[in-house]
């Protein structure tokens, strides 16, 4: 491959392509994916896969800036490469996962839904009408949610429309009461809830997205179309917040990098493997991390595992 078409392959993959748009484009690397993962999954270990999925993106991790120009050939062919295969890996095991759960379902083929009892619940419970999420009561949840017994079927139902969670009503207050009157900016908000029910809250925060998952997600206008890295220099926040980043992804490191930024939140799991870039967590050093499980909780529902991680600028 050409220097020229090395750049632009590279610049390609920073618009975070699908993965349909990655296997494609890069069936080779997709087959020895395919291959190493299949392999894994008949080993039946799970630490296994773990430490695939970190030994595969470590190599195109680092915290010296990459510039094509200073590289041979080669190399550039092994960045790229190792990149590809990272991003595609996290994304199947993301879809491997999703598969697996909706297998638990007990549904074997035909459509999955909730049947007409479990669905009402959840649809009260939930969102104001169709998949528009409202801030969950946190009293009827934990009173009504028992009661539903197709809870499996839920995130396979939603995940494709780019819904990985549910705000407690307890969980946005706590939030705005520790952003409080500095200003804020979401980064990969997706369709923007988590930021409108901050709002309401009278938090001056503004919501970005690349729009890199159109095809899935119906972006209002209150969402304004910037990747993460142009939203921070625009808007040069004290408080930053995100709600499920990719895994692996290259963006977050802007964050760290953000002189304004004094606060970082993220939403995530509490499997590390699962989202967010813990290489560029660890390796920074201007923020201190920590989990705060009293939010942690308030993420819905509680199968997911979910997790809030605060990052706060050192004095």
């Amino acid at each position: 491959m050409k220097q020229g078409n090395r750049a632009k392959a590279l610049e390609w993959l920073k618009t975070n392509p699908s993965f349909d748009e990655l296997c494609a484009r890069y069936p080779e690397d997709w087959a020895a994916v395919q291959q190493d993962i299949s392999a894994i999954i008949g080993r039946g270990v799970a630490e296994e896969l773990k430490a695939y999925l970190e030994r595969l993106s470590a190599p195109v991790v680092s915290a010296k800036p990459f510039h094509i120009k200073q590289q041979s050939g080669k190399s550039i062919e092994a960045v790229l490469s190792q990149l590809v295969r990272s991003r595609m890996a996290h994304e199947a095991v993301k879809k491997l996962c999703l598969s697996t759960l909706a297998a638990d379902t007990g549904v074997a083929k035909g459509k999955l839904r909730f049947n007409l009892f479990n669905g009402y619940i959840a649809q009260k419970l939930l969102f104001y009408r169709g998949l528009e999420r409202k801030p969950v009561s946190l009293f009827w949840f934990r009173l009504l949610w028992p009661l539903v017994w197709q809870k499996k079927r839920l995130m396979p139902l939603v995940q494709p429309k780019g819904i990985y969670c549910f705000y407690s009503r307890e969980l946005v207050g706590a939030l705005a009461e520790m952003i409080g009157s500095r200003s804020c900016l979401e980064i990969g908000a997706g369709d923007g809830t988590l930021s409108r029910f901050l709002k309401d809250r009278g938090v001056r925060i503004t919501a970005t997205d690349n729009y890199s998952w159109k095809n899935a997600v119906e972006y209002p206008e209150g969402v304004v179309k910037l990747d993460a890295r142009e939203a921070l220099g625009t808007y040069a926040p004290e408080v930053v917040i995100c709600s499920w980043p990719p895994s692996r992804n290259d963006f977050e490191r802007q964050v760290f990098n953000t002189p304004s930024v004094q606060l970082y939140i993220v939403v995530g799991s509490r499997h590390q493997f699962a989202f967010g870039n813990w290489n560029d967590y660890r390796e920074q050093t201007f923020l201190g991390i920590e989990e705060d499980k009293k939010l942690g909780a308030l993420v819905l529902p509680p199968e997911l595992e979910s997790a809030v991680y605060v990052f706060r600028r050192k004095s």
